[in-house]
This record gives C-alpha cells, sequence and structure tokens, in this order.
C-alpha cells in the first residue's frame, strides 16, 4: 500500500469502523398490536412455572406467589411479549381435591382472560404416582381436564385419556406446538403423541414434561430412566422436537443432544423448589429472537418483585443469574427447521420485474455478462471466475459469480455507463457474500478505474479512483467517492459483517446526500456534507475489482449476485431485495 494511500485512509477514519450494538432484551411496545402480542413479531417470549407443590400442601402452604405470577404475566403479556405459558407439573404436593381446587382458582385469572398456557400432571398431581396415564378419573383430570381448555385459543386436543394435551400458538409469522406430557406415559400416550406429532408434521415442537432430566454434575443434564424411555421413544426421532422443559429434579441443569436427523435438541430441567420459599412461584422467560438467533432465557420471581421490603433471604432470590438459570442458546431457527418445514424461496423475478424506472444498467452475475436492462453496458471477464448457485433467498435471480482473487469484470468500452454522472442521484445495489476467514481487505465491489486526477480533481489523494465501493478490514464497506460539487472525497462508511452471509448493499444518492444501506438498514457513518453526482473520465468501471492511479491492484475475494444502477435515488421499498423479503415476511 502507497503511503499516500495510507494517509488517504487515516484521514477519512479507517482505523475506526462504525458498529451498531443489538442489547439482548424483552421485546417492547413496537411488537405488540392491541393489548397482545404481535403474532408477526419475531421476538416473543415463552414463560415458564415449575414446580409449585409447596405452596399447595394442605394447610401449610401459600398461594401468594402463584397468583403474583400470573397476574405478572398478564400485566406484562404486552410488553414482553408472552405468547404461552407453560407449567411444568407438580402443582400441589399431595394431590388433594382441596390442593387441587386451590390452584384450579389461582388458573382462572388466565382462562377469564383467554391466555393460552398449558399443564400437566407431576408425581405429586396423582393419588397414586405408580400408575401411567391410563389411571383413570382423579382430582386433576377433573379440574385440569381438557374441559378446563375448551376456550382457550391455543389448546387443540388431548389424548383420550385426557392427561396429554396440545398446543398450538403463534408467534414470528408461523405456528408452534407444545406437547405437555403426563409424568408417566403409556404405550398408547406415546401413540397418541406421535399421532399429533404426524398430523403437524411442519410446526417446531416444544416438549414439556414432568421428568427427562436430572442435574447429573456442574449443570450439565443427565437423562433419568423414564428420560430414556421419552428420547427412544417420541423425541430421538422426531427432528420437529427442538426444546424439552421439565421440573421434578434439582437443581437445574442444561444439555444439548443429538437427534437421529443430527439436529440439535436442547434439554433444560427447570425447578426450584428446594429453595427460598419453596421457590416462591419463580418463572423462566424463554425470549425467542429469530433474527438474532438466539434464545434468550432468564429466571425470576414476580412475587419478590412486588414487595416492598425484603428480608435478607428474599433479596438474593429475586432473580438467579447463574450459568443454569440465565443464560443464551444461539440457533439458527430457519436451519434448524429445514429438513421437517423447508423454507419456500421465491421464484426467480422475471427481468421485467427488477427493471424500475431510471434503470442504468441489471446484471445477473453467474447468468451472463449481458446488461438486461437493454442500455448496451455490457461486461467483460478478465483473469479466471466461477458461477456458481449460491444467491441470496432475496435476490431476484438465483445465481452468482465467485471472484477467487484472480479475476473481475468491467464494462465495455461504449457503454454508456461510464460517461454518466448521476447529477439527479444515483442507486447502486447488489448482494455480496465473503467467504469464512476472508482476509483480502481493499478488495473492490464496484470501482471506476481512472483516478480522480483524470477528471480534473485535485483534493485529498488524486490518485485514487473517482469512485470506489470497497471491502475493507473485517468486512467493513467503503464507499468513496469524487463528487461532481467536490474538489476531494466524500467517503461512507460501513459495519464489520459477518462472513459467510448474504448481504444486500446500496448506496444512495438523492442529489445532495449519500447514504449506505446493508440489507434495507441505513448505517451510521454517512457524511453530511453535500455531494452531487459522480465524476468521470468516459473510463470504465470495474466489477470485483480496486485500481489505483489507473492500475487494478486487488480482486475481490468473495460472491457477488444480482447488481443494478440506477439514475435516481430509490427508496427502500424499491431496492432489489423489497420482492422477494415480503414474500419470505423478512420486511
Amino acid at each position: 500500500m502507497t503511503a499516500s494511500r495510507r494517509s488517504f485512509l487515516l484521514g477519512t477514519g479507517a482505523t475506526a469502523a462504525a458498529a451498531a450494538l443489538v442489547t439482548p432484551g424483552s421485546a417492547t411496545a413496537d411488537n405488540v398490536v392491541g393489548g397482545r402480542p404481535d403474532p408477526e413479531a419475531r421476538r416473543f417470549t415463552l414463560a415458564v412455572i415449575p414446580d409449585t407443590q409447596y405452596m399447595f400442601d394442605l394447610d401449610r402452604g401459600d398461594s401468594a406467589p402463584l397468583k403474583a405470577t400470573l397476574q405478572y404475566l398478564i400485566d406484562r403479556q404486552r410488553s414482553e411479549s408472552i405468547v404461552f405459558i407453560s407449567h411444568l407439573g407438580d402443582l400441589v404436593e399431595n394431590a388433594r381435591q382441596s390442593e387441587i381446587d386451590d390452584i384450579s382458582e389461582r388458573f382462572e385469572v388466565l382462562d377469564r382472560r383467554r391466555i393460552g398456557y398449558s399443564v400437566l400432571a407431576g408425581n405429586h398431581d396423582v393419588p397414586d404416582s405408580r400408575l401411567d396415564d391410563q389411571r383413570g378419573r382423579t382430582p386433576y383430570l377433573d379440574r385440569f381436564g381438557p374441559r378446563r381448555f375448551r376456550n382457550s385459543p391455543t389448546f387443540r386436543g388431548a389424548s383420550a385419556d385426557g392427561y396429554n394435551t396440545f398446543h398450538v400458538f403463534r408467534a414470528a409469522g408461523q405456528e408452534w406446538l407444545v406437547l405437555a406430557l403426563d409424568w408417566r406415559m403409556s404405550a398408547k400416550g406415546f401413540e397418541w403423541a406421535r399421532s399429533v406429532l404426524q398430523q403437524h408434521a411442519k410446526l417446531p415442537v416444544i416438549l414439556t414434561t414432568h421428568e427427562l432430566v436430572y442435574d447429573g454434575g456442574d449443570g450439565t443434564a443427565a437423562m433419568s430412566d423414564y428420560g430414556r424411555r421419552l428420547w427412544n421413544e417420541l423425541i430421538k426421532d422426531n427432528d420437529q422436537i427442538f426444546l424439552t422443559l421439565n421440573g421434578h429434579f434439582w437443581p437445574p441443569a442444561r444439555t444439548t443432544m443429538r437427534n437421529t436427523a443430527g439436529n440439535d435438541v436442547h434439554v433444560h430441567i427447570a425447578n426450584y423448589q428446594d429453595r427460598y420459599y419453596g421457590g416462591g412461584a419463580m418463572i423462566r422467560f424463554y425470549h425467542f429472537d429469530l433474527d438474532r438467533g438466539v434464545i434468550d432465557v432468564r429466571t425470576l420471581s414476580p412475587w419478590l418483585l412486588g414487595k416492598k421490603s425484603l428480608n435478607p433471604l428474599e433479596r438474593k432470590e429475586i432473580e438467579l443469574t447463574g450459568p443454569a438459570d440465565r443464560f443464551s442458546v444461539p440457533i439458527d431457527f430457519e436451519q434448524r427447521f429445514a429438513r421437517f418445514d423447508p423454507p419456500v424461496l421465491p421464484a426467480p423475478q422475471p427481468v421485467r420485474d427488477v427493471l424500475v424506472h431510471g434503470t442504468v444498467a441489471y446484471w445477473r452475475l453467474g447468468e451472463g455478462l449481458k446488461d438486461l436492462s437493454g442500455n448496451g453496458n455490457d461486461l467483460r471477464q478478465t483473469g479466471s471466475l466461477t458461477a456458481s448457485d449460491d444467491h441470496s433467498r432475496l435476490a431476484p435471480s438465483h445465481r452468482s459469480l465467485y471472484f477467487g482473487k484472480d479475476g473481475h469484470l468491467s464494462t465495455v468500452d461504449s457503454a454508456p455507463v461510464n460517461r454518466e454522472t448521476f447529477e439527479r442521484g444515483y442507486t447502486i445495489e447488489l448482494f455480496l457474500k465473503l467467504p469464512n476467514g476472508f482476509n483480502h481487505p481493499w478488495c473492490g465491489l464496484f470501482t471506476k478505474l481512472a483516478p480522480g486526477s483524470a477528471a480534473g480533481k485535485t483534493g485529498d489523494d488524486p490518485s485514487e479512483p473517482i469512485a470506489t465501493l470497497n471491502v475493507a478490514g473485517g468486512g467493513q464497506l467503503q464507499w468513496a467517492v469524487f463528487p461532481r460539487s467536490l474538489p476531494g472525497i466524500s467517503t461512507n462508511w460501513g459495519h464489520e459483517m459477518d462472513y459467510e452471509t448474504w448481504w444486500h448493499i446500496a448506496v444512495v444518492n438523492d442529489g445532495v446526500h449519500t447514504t449506505l444501506y446493508v440489507d434495507g438498514s441505513p448505517l451510521l457513518r454517512n457524511p453530511s456534507t453535500p455531494a452531487r453526482g459522480i465524476s468521470t473520465a468516459g473510463d470504465p468501471w470495474l466489477v470485483g475489482a480496486y485500481a489505483y492511479d489507473k492500475v487494478v491492484e486487488k480482486s475481490l475475494h468473495g460472491w457477488i449476485g444480482d447488481m443494478r444502477i440506477v439514475n435516481r435515488p430509490l427508496d427502500r421499498a424499491e431496492f432489489m431485495r423489497s420482492k422477494a423479503a415480503r414474500i419470505a415476511g423478512t420486511d
């Protein structure tokens, strides 16, 4: 790198990349419609209530903690985007009618508001825990059997015995299934559960039960004997089940197991009955965030949060932050669910649909070098390039071109775009993917061959190209241009981008200011100094290369898909990705 090049980079702030920080947390009011969570919002919460048995133990309990927990969930259904509530069994201690009646009354607050929830029988909820789900009528079944859920918005059915139920809630624009299984399933119970999965073969499934795993040491969950049966007869061969939740044992623990399809199943136990005040109806929040690809887990006590004064023990129990109580589970949801619910990709868009008013050039790289706008801005190839089927699922076409550091494209000498000055603004768009281990900074994406000096520019480093969209270190973007209205360079900076990910990139100039976008989002470091047009020396544009003082120095290492140039500023709704994004539900 030349001394002048280094000075230019330092002078334009190359040493400080802009980065937008995303802080995990609960959903905001922007994610809701009216008083209930927005079923299309890609952030939502599953609330889990483990064993409450010591609060409903003859004359020794206290229902106040559970009452506070349920009210807390009702009050925050909107702000936390709570879409479903699951109890993990052992509602009561002795399976007595009086205990069951007491906790049943507490849950009526959810029934009245038609909030989706599930319960299931633990060993303390039935008179004889040695019996399986064919045990017949019990006080639990009388109060929490299928009849209770006949007006529930999420209840979808129960096994013939009534002890196993399934529920479907809608979140993130799709349906999710919750299996709430008895603490001991019979052969008939297993057969019923498998039939539910077969009848809803495209739904991701959260399995809840009372016993599955226990803490095998150091917070790592291990299968119980019955848990091993559940795994072998139901979980491992049904790829839909991606998360299991159970109580019964303590302390809490978790592990990840691999099913027969080769996919992860996240296996968690949550139970706090051994802690102060029988756990105080502590809850666990599972905050799903499909855009970040993560489930953030929090454990807290609403009952204690609502108290005005706390004793020494209570102060320690408000929120638990140990590694088994507060953690994140990374999940690529689309990839994890692809085997049983493959994403429906938009068909390639006809070329005519991409040619918006003002289109100067449109190239479907990987399909040929012809300008599909019909304006004659065809490309020619130098060096080795490889056509590929790899593409962004939001791109108009389903092809791309791989640049392996030793080849590039350029517009033909007669191309009208070579002489274009874009006095009224412009939009430059392309789809880009960088490979893992990318270490090839300052390889150009779209660059003028001639330097600024060839267009009469004397400011900054006139040996820099008239215009260049570059990839800097760490996958940062840089748009550096000698505008018609300035003697020097105007520069936009991007942030570091993940590798092995397709990105839509757009440079938009409205005739005064230039804004750099990634996936339709405006970036931070866009200059406020007016910059009109793009200077020209009538020279070609390079695709997939950078030139300094009219010498091609470095070719791209990565993939470029569709690429479009328009002689006006496009609204984000007009970007190439927009139509496909709407179809895919991601815009």
